[in-house]
């Protein structure tokens, strides 16, 4: 008998996305920044603490609006993990910088921040950290490094929703945070995304770009009589529509957290024997980070041994996935960016060794499947 399958991701319904939509609908504004985009906004600013939040259509829209507000361009240089998504990259890569590949440290996979400074140029002109799996960046020392050379700290929080460094929530200690809520993430809108504005010299210009390089917002504000081209900008914003939907998503933020810290302290206790025998490394979480249960990953010992159990666990219908191809290996990483040092030698090794498990509300009781399938396939490799 064929086992159900086990989806790696399956999206969670909040509960009242459909209402919102149709209150949407019935509204008759379907376009961008309407009455439930604000409310998003509103409830993103007290949740982060951020100064201005300002939905996005994609996480990726955020990063070329943050580097657009750095202004950024040909000859400039950004320095960032090479393991991340492309968006990272080709946010500044776009605008003619060149991304900067600094290695990870081989607990959190975070940026290694005692090699950053190493990677400062005269060229440089930001850092952009990444939160991987919802576990904070070292923020002190990169926020330390960034003011003595004079930089601009953009964080890449794709993964950081609900997660907080030392107390404060990811993506609103920099000087700009970039939020995702693809359907992958904590909190989804389908696609969709958020710039955490954190510094109030940088909201107007960041409304102008969001708005086609025009002062639309202000004159909707009555701030002007009339609104016109001021600047380079883009189609930003998401419609009112996707804006119903991530709304139900935040008012049941906590709810969606709960569920997935479950899962996720579930996982990690039942692969404590692995990780003591030496069959795999669990996930680490620093003590001043409160992560979010983004996702849960173990590291095999070698590319093999990953491959091994990735079949094992599908042969089971368990569709676990694996992640990044590390950009600086890349054709366009070997065309458009560059490596700090000759070798990004942790970056490459986890590469080849991590799996992300099956993590998302509703899971519920198949995570029992997934952990003995894992358990397993262990004991049968090491017999």
């Amino acid at each position: 008998m064929t086992l159900p399958r086990i989806p790696f991701n399956r999206p969670a319904l909040a509960g009242n996305e459909l209402d919102n939509v149709r209150a949407v609908l019935e509204s008759r504004h379907l376009s961008g920044d309407g009455p439930f985009t604000k409310r998003c906004h509103a409830l993103l600013e007290s949740m982060t603490g951020s100064a201005h939040a300002l939905l996005t259509h994609s996480c990726t829209a955020s990063l070329e609006m943050a580097a657009l507000l750095a202004d950024v361009g040909p000859g400039d240089e950004v320095i960032m993990p090479s393991f991340t998504f492309v968006s990272t990259a080709n946010a500044f890569a776009l605008r003619g910088a060149t991304p900067v590949f600094v290695d990870i440290r081989d607990d959190t996979l975070n940026l290694d921040e005692s090699i950053v400074a190493d990677a400062v140029t005269p060229r440089t002109r930001a850092i952009v950290p990444v939160h991987y799996a919802g576990v904070g960046c070292a923020m002190d020392a990169l926020q330390a490094i960034a003011d003595r050379h004079g930089l601009m700290v953009i964080e890449d929080a794709a993964q950081g929703v609900g997660a907080r460094w030392r107390g404060r929530p990811l993506g609103a200690i920099g000087d700009l945070g970039c939020l995702s809520f693809h359907e992958t993430k904590n909190v989804v809108s389908g696609e969709g995304g958020a710039l955490l504005v954190n510094r109030d010299d940088l909201l107007e210009r960041a409304e102008i770009i969001r708005e086609k390089g025009t002062n639309r917002s202000r004159f909707f504000r009555g701030q002007v009589d009339k609104y016109t081209w001021v600047d380079v900008g883009s189609s930003y914003l998401p419609s009112d529509i996707l804006a119903g939907v991530l709304l139900a998503q935040l008012e049941s933020a906590d709810a969606l957290h709960d569920a997935r810290m479950a899962l996720w302290a579930r996982y990690h206790e039942a692969f404590e024997s692995l990780e003591r025998d030496g069959f795999v490394q669990r996930p680490f979480v620093p003590a001043e980070c409160d992560h979010n249960a983004h996702m849960y990953y173990l590291r095999l010992p070698s590319l093999d041994a990953r491959t091994a159990l990735i079949s094992s666990l599908v042969e089971q219908n368990i569709h676990p996935v694996f992640h990044y191809i590390p950009l600086h290996s890349s054709p366009a990483g070997r065309r458009f960016a560059r490596a700090h040092g000759d070798e990004l030698p942790v970056t490459d090794r986890v590469s080849e060794c991590l799996v992300r498990l099956p993590i998302w509300p509703g899971l519920g009781a198949d995570i029992e499947r997934v952990i003995a399938a894992v358990l397993e396939h262990a004991h049968t490799e090491t017999r």
